[in-house]
């Protein structure tokens, strides 16, 4: 794994440090009924919010990873084009990507192309088998989560960020969903929002590359079935740094090898 410098860890962990405390303080400014215990609990969480919204990110050789998924798949939210990516450097998420199925048939629904909440069966990712990116232990594994119907349109879009504040609130476990992370020789690798009951490995768990570990699913912080995947330099997301990866034995429509992730729109096929 790279080594990452100090000032970027500490940028990382800013909001999981101080989403707690903060949380914290405005418990015992309610107890106590004391306004100042408020703004200092006021100031910590929207400190801590802000520093962990800073673009950019220091260059950092990328790990190189098998991809998770086989077929041909649309990059999301990716890091080719915007660092951070999901815009926000917390839960290791700098360099992280959705990756979303996409057939050429078109089967995928277009955003707002059904009700504001449709069913998972619509989409071609759910369902779809989740690979080990690379060999390792798995040290965690939860699959109890619900897979909630996917949010499409602007008004179930808007319910959506609502839910992301209140999931992240509840605790990294509700906003990953159902999940995968293996400690591997290149650093924590996460697959989240899988698919309720799919997983077929246990933390203490070896895995090869390439390996089945579960389905697609549409679990936490999700607006459709898709797999999420990052690598960050702790296994304890609130206090992770992400590290960029790409993935190896990828194409575009071409059959061009892809030497970095698609940006946002664009799409790999792995074989």
């Amino acid at each position: 794994m790279p080594e990452l410098p100090g000032w970027f860890r500490l940028l990382a962990r800013a909001r999981g440090v101080v989403l707690p405390t903060g949380l914290l303080l405005v418990v015992v400014a309610v107890v106590l009924s004391s306004p100042p215990t408020g703004m200092v609990a006021a100031a910590v969480l929207v400190g801590g919010t802000l520093v962990s919204l800073v673009p950019g990110a220091p260059t950092v050789p990328p790990v190189e990873l098998h991809a998770p998924v086989r077929g041909r798949w649309q990059a999301i939210n990716s890091p080719t084009g915007r660092v951070p990516s999901h815009g926000t450097h917390a839960l290791g998420q700098t360099w992280a990507v959705d990756l979303v199925a996409d057939p050429l048939d078109g089967s995928r629904p277009d955003f707002g192309d059904h009700a504001p909440f449709p069913a998972n069966r619509l989409y071609p990712a759910y369902g779809a088998d989740v690979l080990a990116p690379a060999s390792g232990t798995v040290v965690r594994a939860h699959d109890r989560a619900r897979d909630h119907r996917a949010r499409s349109g602007w008004a179930a879009f808007a319910y959506l960020m609502i839910e992301s504040v209140v999931r992240e609130l509840l605790g990294v476990r509700t906003m990953l969903g159902n999940h995968v992370v293996l400690d591997t020789a290149v650093g924590h690798v996460v697959l989240a929002h899988l698919q309720r009951g799919s997983l077929t490995v246990a933390p203490g768990q070896q895995v090869e590359a390439g390996d089945r570990l579960g389905a697609c699913g549409n679990s936490g912080n999700s607006s459709e079935p898709h797999v999420h995947l990052q690598v960050c330099d702790s296994p304890r997301l609130r206090v992770a740094s992400g590290v960029p990866f790409v993935l190896l034995g990828t194409t575009d429509d071409d059959g061009e090898p892809l030497t970095r992730l698609p940006a946002t729109g664009g799409v790999l096929l792995s074989r």
